[in-house]
């Protein structure tokens, strides 16, 4: 679910004093990007628009899972098909992703 070899290749170019900023940066925007999902569920041009942003995000800072259903999200939304991944999904994937990154990035910070 997470690149953590990713995270910590960031953590290392950044360092980790400000890691933490950049983190709760990135979960800000990915959140707000979400909402916006949801907000407009169906329209294929916010749709795409907006899986397309949360795909790099995702892969800038190692969630890979999600970036991976966003890549197919924002495939299917070019095509016409904005239903084909929800909102829902990608919620639930990001909160996962989410958990799990918080879970585990004290540790990275640390090392």
């Amino acid at each position: 679910m997470i690149d953590w070899s990713r995270v910590d290749e960031l953590v290392d170019e950044i360092g980790p004093e400000d890691f933490g900023e950049v983190a709760e940066l990135f979960l800000e925007e990915v959140e707000g990007a979400v909402a916006q999902l949801e907000s407009s569920e169906g329209n294929p041009v916010v749709t795409e628009e907006q899986m397309h942003f949360l795909k790099g995000a995702s892969l800038n800072l190692g969630f890979k899972t999600l970036a991976q259903i966003c890549l197919k999200g924002e495939k299917s939304a070019a095509a016409g098909h904005p239903e084909a991944v929800s909102p829902a999904q990608v919620r639930s994937i990001f909160e996962e992703s989410r958990d799990q990154f918080q879970k585990g990035l004290p540790e990275r910070l640390a090392a």
